[in-house]
Formats: C-alpha cells, sequence, structure tokens
C-alpha cells in the first residue's frame, strides 16, 4: 500500500510542540485482524521521515489502546504499523476517541473522528489511482515496438492522470477548512513527479494555506504550506519573466517607487538603462549617489540614460528620506524585502553595489565594477 512518504520531507515538525498541550489527549482504539500478541508501532511525520511515537502489544485477540497528547488548536497525523507495513493514517486533534479496525494488509476503516475519516478516503483513493498507474507503466513496459499499442497505452494514462488531478482539485475546493488536503498537495506520480507540479498551481496552494490558516492559525502543517506556495508563487513569477525575458532581453522587474507607485524596467524606453543595485545604509554608496551618480545622470541623461536604482533593505522610511534628501531624480524603487527581495535573486546579486547595463533593450556584457568603469561603458554607448 501507498503511503505519504514524499510529504513528509515538506512538512517539517518540531519535535517539541511550541503550543501547550491539551488537558484531553487524544485515545486510539485499536483492532488488527490476525494479528494477535503482535507489536504495533505508532508514528508521526518529522522532517523527511515517520518519528516513533511509540510502540505497543496488542492482545491475544489484536486490540490495543494508546493516548496521544497533542497541542491545543494543532491537529497531528499519526500512522498505525505493523514491521514495516503502513496500517492506518488517522489525523487526531485534542479529545479525538478514534476506534480503528484493520488487517493485517493495510485496509481499515475508521470511527470517531470525521477528519480520519476522510484521511482514509484521500489514502483510498490515491492507493487506487497509483494502483491503476503503476498497472499502465508496466503493459506500457511490455509494448515493446507496437507504437500503436504504445500510444494508447500513454494517452490513457494521460487520461487517468487528468481525471485524478482534477479529483483533487474538487476534493481541495469542497474541503477547504480542512487539513486532509495538505497531503493531496504532495502526493506522487511514480517516485518523481508530483500530481500538483504545474507552476500555476501556486494559486491552489495559496488559495489552501489562506483558507486553512483562519481554522487552524496554530498548525505548522499550515505554516510550511504557505512557504510552499510562496516558494510556488516566486518560481511562477521567474517563469513569466524569463518568458518575458526572450522578448525584450533581460529579466524585468516591478518595483515601488518612493510614491508607492510600481514601476517596471521594461517601461523605460532609455537607449541605455543602468541597473544599479545598493544599500540605502552603506555611507559610501550614498556618497557615490552624490559625487558620481548625479554627475554621471546630468551629463547623459539628455543623450538616452536612465538609471533604475534598486535599494536593498528593510527600512523603507529611511531609504525614502535619503532619497528625497539628496534629491535623486531618477527612478528609485525598494520593495522592503531585504536581501529576500525577489530582484536579488532574478540578478543573482552577491554583492552590494551590483550594476547591469541595459543597452537598446538588451542586457549588456559590458562589466562596471566602479565610476571609471561605469563612464568608460558610457563613453562607448554615447560616442
Amino acid at each position: 500500500m501507498r503511503n505519504y512518504s514524499n510529504i513528509v520531507g515538506i512538512l517539517a515538525l518540531s519535535a517539541v510542540s511550541v503550543f501547550a498541550s491539551c488537558s484531553r489527549p487524544a485515545r486510539i482504539t485499536g483492532e488488527i485482524q490476525g494479528a494477535p500478541s503482535s507489536e504495533i508501532i505508532l508514528k508521526q511525520q518529522n522532517i523527511n521521515r515517520y518519528d516513533v511515537l511509540d510502540t505497543v502489544t496488542t492482545d491475544e485477540e489484536g486490540r490495543f489502546t494508546y493516548r496521544v497528547r497533542l497541542a491545543e488548536g494543532d491537529p497531528d497525523f499519526v500512522y498505525v504499523y505493523r514491521g514495516g507495513r503502513k496500517l492506518a493514517s488517522l489525523l487526531l486533534q485534542c479529545g479525538d476517541k478514534v476506534t480503528v479496525k484493520a488487517d493485517t494488509l493495510g485496509h481499515y476503516s475508521v470511527s470517531g473522528s470525521e477528519e480520519s475519516g476522510k484521511l482514509h478516503y484521500v489514502d483510498s483513493v490515491y492507493t487506487a489511482f497509483a494502483s491503476d498507474m503503476d498497472s499502465l507503466s508496466r503493459v506500457l513496459q511490455l509494448a515493446g515496438d507496437d507504437s500503436g499499442r504504445k500510444s494508447e497505452l500513454s494517452s490513457a494514462m494521460v487520461r487517468r492522470y487528468t481525471d485524478y488531478y482534477r479529483q483533487c482539485i474538487r476534493y481541495i475546493m469542497e474541503n477547504s477548512r480542512s487539513l486532509t488536503t495538505v497531503p493531496v498537495f504532495y502526493q506522487t506520480v511514480g517516485d518523481a513527479f508530483y500530481v500538483f507540479s504545474q507552476d500555476t498551481d501556486a494559486l491552489h496552494f495559496r488559495n489552501a494555506a489562506d483558507s486553512l490558516s483562519e481554522a487552524y492559525p496554530k498548525s505548522r502543517y499550515v505554516r510550511v504550506l504557505r512557504e510552499e506556495a510562496d516558494a510556488r508563487t516566486k518560481n511562477l513569477e521567474m517563469r513569466i519573466r524569463m518568458q518575458s525575458a526572450e522578448a525584450i532581453g533581460f529579466l524585468d522587474l516591478e518595483m515601488p517607487d518612493i510614491d508607492g507607485r510600481k514601476v517596471k524596467l521594461s517601461d523605460i524606453g532609455s537607449k541605455a538603462v543602468l541597473l544599479y543595485f545598493w544599500s540605502p545604509s552603506d555611507a559610501l554608496q550614498k556618497m557615490f549617489n552624490i559625487d558620481v551618480l548625479k554627475d554621471v545622470y546630468d551629463e547623459y541623461k539628455g543623450r538616452g540614460l536612465e538609471i533604475y536604482q534598486v535599494a536593498i533593505g528593510t527600512d523603507k522610511p529611511a531609504w525614502e528620506r535619503v532619497v528625497r534628501g539628496q534629491e535623486l531624480g531618477w527612478v528609485n524603487v525598494c520593495d522592503g524585502l531585504g536581501q529576500n527581495s525577489p530582484s536579488v535573486s532574478i540578478y543573482n546579486v552577491t554583492k552590494l553595489p551590483s550594476y547591469f547595463l541595459i543597452v537598446d533593450g538588451q542586457l549588456s556584457d559590458r562589466k562596471i565594477t566602479d565610476e571609471n568603469s561605469l563612464r568608460k561603458a558610457l563613453r562607448e554607448i554615447f560616442r
């Protein structure tokens, strides 16, 4: 039976809860058919593994009981194992009284917990999907040189995946306030391909995180889902910028100026644009504005030079004071994210200051490191 081993690399859980433990532990009452006097292992997710909560021994009729202490407002996933086989998946919260009936092959039923019942549904539907895809894949491998048969099987795999993907979307939308949607987002086809693998799935991650944060504001699972949503959103933005770069010759930026208006780098129609990354808290870089950039700008702005100056810092009011105080007349932008600004990763900025020249809509390979190299490059461009 398949499990969610791929999810745990995403869901980082602390071994010790930072929230107050509730006074009503969840109780599991289990009965494992065909497993009298057997060792049962209870596990929970932690980073890229299942951590063992405890080991219990069934009685002569295969029954056992166990109590799980949970953090208030922070339900947790708990799994029942016998040997290396997962027998049941549970989503428990304070005060739950869950009854599990299973066999040694991993077929089980659960009662007493609505969320665990939903997780059982998620588990069973995914298992059926994974089994179908495995079967189709094996038959495809045996098709040999029969191109017609291979095409038919490939189409069948695509249809099965598409149907399941849509089924997952429906489940997530219909259960937007259930933590059982979290493992759905990290299911895989085979060992490497995620069901939710498209860049545009960032929207589904974002919507799910927003809905779940209202129901479970303390949940660690919601926190990591939001982090995943942020990462996927950045990837989507990067892909869009890469596509636009093919047309405009450089990676575009859109950032707020000192008046809060967003300014696109691609909207600057000058012959040459100096893209300049700097730190407004650095005294030498502030002096560079006065001693070098203002002179350079006055000399070349009439000939087609514009400056798009990106401040990398988190203190936006201080940045605004510097820009206004120094009367910097070119484009000045800052998103207030410091080193976490997407602009830093987009242009691989590893030190400040950093300079790039965009000439006639194309990113120039001229190396700018200081005043002399900047003036030399501009003389060549505007000669």
